[in-house]
């Protein structure tokens, strides 16, 4: 049974607040698992909470056409109406080494639903102080997409700074592009260049996902240069000593920064699904600071 966690406090008050009605917020979390009476306790006191002045019962414009497309589910639904279960498969080799270009990397732990890895010695310590090294006074306070509009935004729930690479753009980076693409076993070319990311003191990111919500008209403007991202690998450059977990909050997964190892995710197969279940987000840094890098993978060519 789903849970109305901070992912869905942050789509209850965004919805409430877009002028969508009662009736359709309820209707839309009971499709996604929720009991009739929690999900209308949810709506309800989010009305109240959040002070907006509900807007009846009959669907509006934008109920109509934007509830489904703000849902934290996004599996395609079967005729008649009803989601089809997101079907496992992964392009990730088996074994508990994997050789990955030039590198033996070791696997750790695999999660089936959703598909996470867990990797350690996918970079050597030598190339994660090279990297932070090579970005240090290259970055940048990082955005989101809109989802309405595809642009680029700051917000509150992403507190980090960072830069990107051009796939490819030195032989260090090339390597690096190599392994990684090698790993994910996935096409070097549908990789999205590398970004390197910062969080200093209490720095996160709150629950996301790393696709672009198909129903969302921003998401062409992105989905345009190589179609929908596909898998996701990040990779930690430094040790936390408190916080900064990589959160799966719907799988109750959470995973530690370690220095050179990596958590990989996989959310479309080849049926073009979407998982759910990768909800995920960076847990706050308790102590000193986290860097980490981050491989987006699109099911075609990036250009």
């Amino acid at each position: 049974m789903p849970v109305v966690d901070a992912a869905w406090q942050e789509w209850l008050r965004t919805n409430a607040a877009r002028g969508c009605t009662i009736d359709s917020m309820i209707d839309a979390m009971v499709q996604t698992g929720f009991a009739a009476d929690a999900a209308a306790q949810a709506v309800r006191g989010a009305f109240d909470a959040f002070g907006v002045a509900a807007s009846g019962s009959a669907a509006s414009p934008v109920a109509a056409g934007g509830i489904e497309a703000a849902l934290p589910q996004t599996a395609p639904s079967a005729p008649g109406g009803q989601r089809t279960p997101y079907a496992y498969d992964g392009p990730v080799a088996r074994g508990n080494t994997i050789r990955a270009f030039d590198r033996d990397v070791q696997v750790l732990m695999r999660c089936e639903r959703p598909q996470v890895i867990v990797f350690a010695n996918v970079l050597s310590p030598e190339e994660c102080e090279e990297v932070i090294e090579r970005s240090r006074h290259r970055l940048k306070r990082s955005t989101i997409v809109d989802p309405a509009t595809g642009q680029e935004d700051v917000i509150r729930n992403r507190t980090s700074e960072g830069i990107w690479y051009q796939r490819g753009e030195d032989a260090f980076i090339e390597r690096l592009d190599q392994r990684i693409a090698s790993l994910m076993n996935w096409p070097v070319e549908n990789g999205e260049g590398l970004q390197i990311l910062h969080y200093g003191p209490t720095g996160e990111y709150r629950p996301h996902f790393d696709y672009f919500p198909p129903d969302q008209p921003g998401s062409t403007v992105h989905t345009a240069r190589g179609g929908q991202r596909v898998a996701t690998l990040v990779i930690y450059l430094n040790d936390v000593p408190d916080g900064g977990e990589t959160i799966f909050p719907e799988a109750g997964l959470s995973v530690a920064a370690k220095q050179g190892g990596a958590v990989y995710f996989r959310y479309m197969n080849g049926q073009r699904q979407l998982d759910p279940l990768t909800l995920h987000g960076g847990a706050p840094v308790r102590a000193g600071d986290k860097w980490i890098m981050t491989k987006w993978m699109r099911e075609r060519a990036y250009v």
